[in-house]
């Protein structure tokens, strides 16, 4: 896979020396989620290059990072399912927030475009990936009580209707699922 050099790509191979030596703190991740994935398909028996990985590779990938997790998930047996603040310990497992889900396939995706994949064969763009972070998000949600709201415009923040976004000659980040 090529790694930078093409227009538009990240600092990790050719370009400017000094951004390379100071890479973004978003940059840095997501090429350390990249290095990840990349040992993870390595690891894997047979082992499956990125050219070769599919979605179900990348759903295989998100359910092993659950074992890393930090939010607690009750199960819907549980008698503290539902309840955002439990008032004792169970033994219901950890995961894997949806919120860091959501950034890390959002990187990924970026990621796999910047080392040469086409946008039409990205693995971390297919529907399976969105329907299983959705189920994920509801999930949780519904385990914890609290319901995921879409975050609230800032105050003085200039409203934007539909009107104005098909108008707009910016059509970046409207069709991308992923934000």
């Amino acid at each position: 896979m090529d790694r930078g050099g093409a227009e538009g790509s990240s600092s990790w191979g050719g370009g400017d020396p000094a951004a390379a030596a100071t890479p973004s703190r978003y940059e840095s991740q997501k090429r350390r989620d990249w290095n990840t994935f990349g040992q993870f398909l390595r690891n894997m028996r047979p082992a499956v290059g990125v050219a070769q990985c599919n979605s179900s590779h990348v759903l295989d990938f998100m359910r092993y990072l659950d074992q890393f997790g930090k939010t607690k998930v009750h199960s819907q047996g549980c008698t503290f399912y539902g309840q955002p603040e439990p008032p004792a310990p169970c033994t219901c497992p950890l995961r894997q927030a949806w919120g860091s889900l959501d950034a890390l396939v959002g990187r990924l995706r970026a990621a796999y475009e910047e080392n040469g994949g086409s946008p039409e064969s990205n693995p971390f763009a297919s529907s399976s990936i969105r329907m299983y972070l959705r189920e994920v998000k509801e999930c949780q949600s519904k385990a914890r009580g609290i319901p995921y709201n879409k975050k609230k415009k800032k105050p003085g923040a200039p409203a934007r209707n539909h009107d104005d976004e098909s108008n707009s000659s910016s059509s970046s980040s409207s069709s991308i699922p992923f934000s």
